[in-house]
């Protein structure tokens, strides 16, 4: 999950594994594979930082699961 932030200020969390798209019309617009839309004050450019970001956290994680699962 991500953090975003509405236009309105309200934080929200968002799975980064369902984007699909993220385009700035100018606002900043996040569409999932389900469809749903959701407008955010971060710039497309953040929202990819973020998705990276989570990404590497996950394959750390697996990454040192794996390592454990060797030593034992």
């Amino acid at each position: 999950m991500i953090e975003v932030t509405r236009l309105k200020g309200k934080k929200m969390m968002i799975n980064a594994e369902l984007i699909e798209t993220v385009e700035e019309t100018p606002d900043t617009v996040i569409t999932l594979t389900n469809g749903k839309k959701f407008v955010v004050s971060e710039s497309a450019e953040e929202v990819t930082s973020l998705v990276i970001g989570y990404k590497r956290k996950i394959f750390a994680l697996f990454l040192d699961s794996g390592n454990k699962a060797e030593n034992v």
